[in-house]
C-alpha cells in the first residue's frame, strides 16, 4: 500500500508516493498550471508512471493547497455572507469589518448585532435576542445568502449563545445552510477572531471546489481506493469533510508541509527550516516534531486574524527571483521573479533574464542547463549577488530564533539549490535527501491533531484534574478527526496564568496527535 502526498506551489506542483515503511518512492515536480487542477493531473500522471505504482494499490491521498490563501487574497471566488455578532450593547460601538478593505467587504451581505455574549469570568452580558437572530436568518435567507458567520464576546469562556444561534440559523436557514461559530477557530480577542470566522464562511465555495476536484482528479487516474485528505497549517491533517467545514485552516500550509517534510528527512525534531521556492523563501522552526505556532495575531489578504498560524517568516527571494545591477554598481536580488517560468526566462534554460539561479549557477554551488549561458556574468556581479542572498537568509534566521546561540539549519524546496552551505548563526546545514519534495513529503506522512483550548478556574476545577480533562478532550479531538486512538500523543501543552482574571484562571491549551486511521 502506497500514500500520495500532493502540495501546489506558486511554482511547481510537487508529488511524492511513499510506501508502507515510509520510505520514498518517487517524487516529481511539475510546473504549476493556471487552472492548478492541470497541475495536479499532470503531477499525478508523472508520479505514477515514474514509480509503475499501480493506482489502485494507494490507500491514501493527501493534498496541500493554497486556494483559501489566494482567494483572501486576490478578493476571489468568495461566497456573499451573513455576520451575526452576538454581543450588544456592549461591543455596539465596533462594527463587524470596521476596518476591512472596501474591495473585500462587499462579501458582506447583512450584519447585525444583537442582544448577548458574555463576560470574562462566563457570567452572561444579556439574554440571547432569539427574535432578532430570527429576523435577521430570514432576511438572509430571502436574500439566497448560503453562509452565516456567527461570534459572540468572550465565547471562548462560554459558547451557549453560539451553539444557540447555530440551531436556530439551521431551523430558518435549512440544514445545508454553511454555519461558522468562533469558538470553534479563533482564540481571545473579539475582533481577530470575527475576522477569522467571517473569512472561514466566505471560503466555502472554494473548498467545495478543490475537495470536489481533487476527489475528481483521484478517481480519473483510477485512484478509487484512497481515503483523501486536506493539509492543515499546523502540520497536520483534516479529513475532506473537515475542510469544507473549516477551510480557514488550509491558510499558510505550505510552509508547515515542508517543515514537518524537513524534520522527517533529516530525523531532526528542534531545528530552523529554510524551505526556497521559484518565488518566496520560508524559514519556521520545528520544536519537537511540529511547526512552532505564532503568538501574536497574524494578517490575511489585509484582514488581522487570530486563529493558528505557524510561525513563518517569508521573504522575497527563490530560484525564479531577477537580479539587477544598479548603476551605482550594487546588485538586488528580487522581490519579484519569474516564477514558474523559470524554465523559459532564466539564463540558463535560454532566456534574457538573470535570475538567483543563474547566480547559483555561475558561482559553482549547482549544476542546471546550460552553465556556458552564465558565463557572460561578471565574477564580481555574482559574488556580489550571492552575498546578498546570503545575508537576506542570514538576518531571517537570527529573526526565527530565541536566544544568540546557533542553531541546526535544514535547507529544502527546489530553490534551495541557490543558497551556500555556510550560512552565519548556523551550527550545521543539512540538505536531506529529496530536499526538493519536502512540502510533498510532509503532506504525506503527517499525522492527525486535535486541539483542545479554554479558559479554567483553578478555584472552580482543580489544576490537575483541569489539566487531565483537557489532555483527555484534545485526544478525543484528534480521534474524531481520523487519528487512531492508541498511537495518539500529547504533543503540545500550555498552562497560562491569567492575572487580569479573578481567582487563579489559566489559559489550558492542548494539542494531541497521531497516525492515520
Amino acid at each position: 500500500m502506497y500514500k500520495l502526498g500532493i502540495d501546489v506551489g506558486g511554482t511547481n506542483t510537487d508529488a511524492v508516493l511513499i510506501d508502507e515503511n515510509r520510505s520514498v518512492v518517487a517524487d516529481i515536480k511539475y510546473p504549476t498550471s493556471a487552472d492548478i487542477y492541470d497541475g495536479i493531473l499532470g503531477a499525478m500522471r508523472t508520479v505514477l508512471d515514474k514509480s509503475g505504482v499501480d493506482p489502485k494499490q494507494i490507500n491514501q491521498a493527501m493534498l496541500g493547497t493554497t486556494q483559501c490563501t489566494n482567494a483572501i487574497v486576490e478578493r476571489r471566488n468568495l461566497a456573499p455572507i451573513g455576520i451575526l455578532r452576538i454581543g450588544a450593547p456592549a461591543s455596539t460601538g465596533i462594527r463587524p469589518m470596521v476596518d476591512w478593505a472596501d474591495d473585500i467587504r462587499r462579501i458582506a451581505a447583512g450584519s447585525v448585532i444583537i442582544g448577548g455574549g458574555f463576560e470574562y469570568d462566563g457570567k452572561e452580558l444579556a439574554p440571547f435576542d432569539r427574535e432578532e437572530a430570527k429576523k435577521f436568518f430570514t432576511d438572509m435567507k430571502e436574500k439566497g445568502v448560503k453562509s452565516i458567520a456567527v461570534s459572540c464576546v468572550f465565547s471562548t469562556v462560554r459558547n451557549d449563545h453560539e451553539l444557540e444561534a447555530a440551531r436556530l440559523c439551521r431551523q430558518v436557514m435549512g440544514d445545508d445552510v454553511h454555519v461558522s461559530i468562533s469558538s470553534e477557530i479563533g482564540s481571545m480577542g473579539l475582533i481577530e477572531r470575527e475576522n477569522a470566522t467571517i473569512l472561514n464562511a466566505a471560503l466555502w465555495q472554494v473548498a467545495e471546489r478543490f475537495t470536489d476536484g481533487f476527489a475528481k482528479s483521484l478517481q480519473d487516474e483510477g485512484i478509487t481506493n484512497a481515503d483523501v485528505y486536506l493539509s492543515q497549517n499546523d502540520g497536520t491533517l483534516m479529513t475532506m469533510e473537515h475542510a469544507r467545514r473549516y477551510p480557514i485552516l488550509t491558510v499558510a500550509c505550505g510552509p508547515t508541509n515542508s517543515i514537518r517534510g524537513a524534520s522527517y528527512l533529516s530525523n531532526l525534531k528542534n531545528a530552523i527550516v529554510v524551505d526556497v521556492g521559484g518565488t518566496t523563501t520560508d524559514l519556521g522552526v520545528i520544536q519537537n516534531g511540529f511547526p512552532r505556532e505564532s503568538s501574536v495575531a497574524v494578517t490575511i489578504g489585509g484582514v488581522r486574524t487570530n486563529f493558528r498560524m505557524p510561525d513563518v517568516i517569508s521573504i522575497g527571494l527563490g530560484g525564479g527571483s531577477i537580479v539587477r545591477v544598479r548603476s551605482d554598481g550594487s546588485v538586488t536580488v528580487g522581490p519579484d521573479s519569474v516564477g514558474y517560468e523559470i524554465t523559459k526566462k532564466a539564463l540558463v534554460f535560454g532566456g534574457d533574464v538573470m535570475t538567483a539561479t543563474d547566480i547559483a549557477v555561475r558561482c559553482g554551488l549547482t549544476d542546471l542547463g546550460d552553465a556556458e549561458r552564465t558565463a557572460g556574468i561578471p565574477q564580481e556581479v555574482a559574488d556580489k549577488a550571492l552575498a546578498v542572498m546570503r545575508a537576506m537568509v542570514e538576518d531571517s534566521v537570527d529573526s526565527m530564533k530565541v536566544s544568540n546561540a546557533d542553531a541546526d539549519l535544514i535547507l529544502v524546496g527546489g530553490g534551495s539549490v541557490i543558497l551556500p552551505e555556510d550560512i552565519p548563526g548556523a551550527s550545521s546545514v543539512l540538505k536531506p535527501e529529496h530536499f526538493g519534495c519536502a512540502n510533498a513529503i510532509g503532506s504525506a506522512i503527517s499525522k492527525v491533531s486535535g486541539t483542545y483550548e479554554k479558559l479554567v478556574d483553578y478555584d472552580e476545577t482543580p489544576r490537575d484534574q483541569a489539566l487531565e480533562n483537557a489532555r483527555a478532550a484534545a485526544v478525543d479531538a484528534a480521534v474524531e478527526a481520523g487519528a487512531v486512538r492508541d498511537t495518539v500523543e500529547i504533543i503540545e501543552m500550555e498552562d497560562v496564568p491569567l492575572a487580569y482574571y479573578p481567582g487563579h484562571t489559566s489559559r489550558v491549551k492542548v494539542k494531541a496527535a497521531g497516525d492515520l486511521r
